[in-house]
């Protein structure tokens, strides 16, 4: 492997490792704290490897009681390595051979791995620029519980796994169910070799080769490169050496380790939050959820609330004056409302009634529709996590929305043009009218004191006093007439700007409330989805 390919190699791996990463962050609090934990051990795992040498290339050989492991071992070594230690137990903790280049303590003790020998050269099996480290492993089905932690443990660790399988036991359920199935990703740096097969007659070996492989390829492993060796005869070992060699010198084992083991863990997070992508918030059901909060927060109270204000205060205003005093017995909506306080409105609150069952059940959902609706498509965990986010305002939401309801401008003080206009012309009209009652009432005082009464000015036939109350009263009823027609439309008017401004205040609680969480909870769901794919590119 080329230095350039090699930089590539683990850059693409540095990124895989960085999307893994994001993808457990993206999914804490989502998917269970089981498999995240797993995924942050294999984490942690390529993290501690790859701070070590990356001049070695770690070896195990992994087998059964009975498999000529420790043999085959030796015989790849050719030395007696594998009982080099004076007290050792036949394959009861590992031991390591080592060869090539110096550096191997940091990771000979990573892995734990007490017993090592530092082995004579094998010509061609490795340079003093290449490290290759060989374990001999305690046997997968030991009966001792240690021996199988053990096992377990370097399974995760090694770089290179060597299965030596013999004729008698290589279909066994416990090696392929326990080890072999669930490593399918890491095929690339996985090594079946068929030992003692000279223990077989010649006819049989090429049958026995192919059950195993079928065996395998069901397994996932179809690419696996299955060797046959016989440690006894020497039959097959330089090839399991060559292998084993080849790995070493290209440089490529912990890489591809490593990113089987990204590609493993992103297909455990994968079968554990499911596949599907949230539908996310469309503008239709952000518009059906601000509608119905409105309505449950009682904004149409409060636009009818402005429209009847309205109308009381310009009949107040421009009514006529002879019965406008009237209307001030009349209570202001608004203000029965607190909805014409000047207090500030972080303190000020309306005197709408309180959300009570119905409207809580109606306000409980529409968030629960819209959560629904965002959520739709996504795996149940993700779905479970959008309506949460939708419903952690819950508690909050009805004060918000009164205050939202309070601190919006209703122009519910504000004058029309109109009024100035109306109320002048009516006093004028009332001036007109008792102008022409008072010259009347003097007309009729001197008749009564028996004084001459001056001829009274004629219009048409009519007496002007006559005209003028007659014209005062007429226009004064007119204008107020006019004046319910003319409150009416700006009523409306004030009603819809009042609406347009609710609405648009409810829109926003709705959105920092409820709809920013659920937009959040969909980008998590889909910057883990993007994540993963990154993850499990190969």
């Amino acid at each position: 492997m080329s230095r350039h390919s090699g930089a590539r190699e683990f850059s693409s791996l540095d990124r895989r490792l960085q999307a893994l990463h994001d993808a457990v962050d993206a999914a804490a609090g989502v998917l269970p704290e089981p498999p995240l934990q797993a995924v942050l051990e294999v984490l942690a795992r390529a993290s501690s490897r790859r701070s070590l040498s990356a001049d070695h290339t770690v070896v195990g050989f992994f087998g059964a009681t009975g498999s000529g492991k420790s043999s085959l071992f030796n015989a790849v070594s050719d030395a007696d390595i594998a009982m080099t230690a004076a007290r050792r137990p036949t394959t009861s903790e590992p031991l390591a051979g080592v060869w090539g280049a110096d550096g191997s303590g940091p990771i000979l003790d990573w892995l734990d791995v007490g017993q090592r020998h530092r082995a004579d050269p094998v010509e061609g099996f490795a340079d003093e620029s290449t490290g290759l480290i060989l374990l001999d492993l305690p046997d997968f089905d030991s009966t001792r519980e240690a021996n199988r932690a053990v096992v377990q443990r370097m399974v995760g660790l090694v770089d290179v796994l060597v299965w030596v399988l013999d004729p008698q036991k290589y279909a066994d359920a416990a090696v392929h169910q326990g080890f072999l199935a669930p490593l399918a990703a890491h095929g690339a740096v996985t090594l079946v070799v068929l030992n003692q097969v000279d223990r077989l007659p010649s006819p049989d070996v090429a049958p026995v080769l192919e059950s195993l492989r079928g065996i395998l390829s069901g397994e996932g492993l179809g690419a696996v490169r299955v060797l046959a060796a016989s440690a006894v005869t020497g039959q097959g070992v330089d090839a399991v050496r060559t292998a084993i060699r080849t790995a070493a010198v290209q440089r490529r084992a912990q890489g591809q380790r490593l990113a089987a083991d990204v590609a493993r863990a992103a297909e455990e997070l994968a079968a554990v939050s499911g596949s599907g992508r949230a539908a996310g918030v469309q503008p239709a059901s952000r518009k059906q959820l601000a509608a119905e909060l409105a309505a449950a927060a009682n904004v149409p109270v409060v636009v009818r609330a402005v429209a009847r204000s309205y109308r009381l205060e310009a009949t107040r205003r421009t009514g006529w004056p002879v019965t406008r005093w009237l209307a001030r017995f009349r209570p202001d909506p608004l203000r029965r409302l607190n909805l014409r306080s000047s207090a500030p409105a972080e303190v000020n609150r309306t005197s709408l009634p309180p959300a009570g069952a119905p409207e809580q059940a109606r306000t409980d959902a529409a968030v629960r529709a819209f959560a629904d609706a965002a959520g739709a498509g996504a795996p149940g965990p993700w779905r479970a996590a959008i309506r949460a986010a939708a419903r952690e305002a819950r508690d909050r939401l009805p004060d918000a929305l009164d205050q939202a309801i309070a601190g919006t401008d209703l122009a519910a003080n504000k004058r029309s043009w109109w009024w100035g206009v109306f109320n002048v012309v009516q006093w004028l009209a009332l001036l007109t009218a008792a102008a022409g009652l008072g010259w009347l009432a003097v007309l009729a005082g001197l008749g009564y004191l028996q004084l001459p009464v001056p001829e009274v000015p004629r219009v048409e036939g009519w007496p002007v006093p006559t005209v003028l109350i007659g014209l005062g009263v007429v226009l004064g009823i007119l204008l107020a007439l006019a004046g319910r027609f003319l409150a009416a439309g700006a009523a409306a008017a004030r009603a819809a700007t009042a609406r347009r401004r609710l609405h648009m205040a409810v829109a926003a609680v709705a959105q920092e409330q409820v709809v920013g969480p659920v937009e959040r909870a969909v980008d998590r769901s889909a910057a883990f989805a993007v994540a993963l794919k990154k993850a499990s590119a190969r």
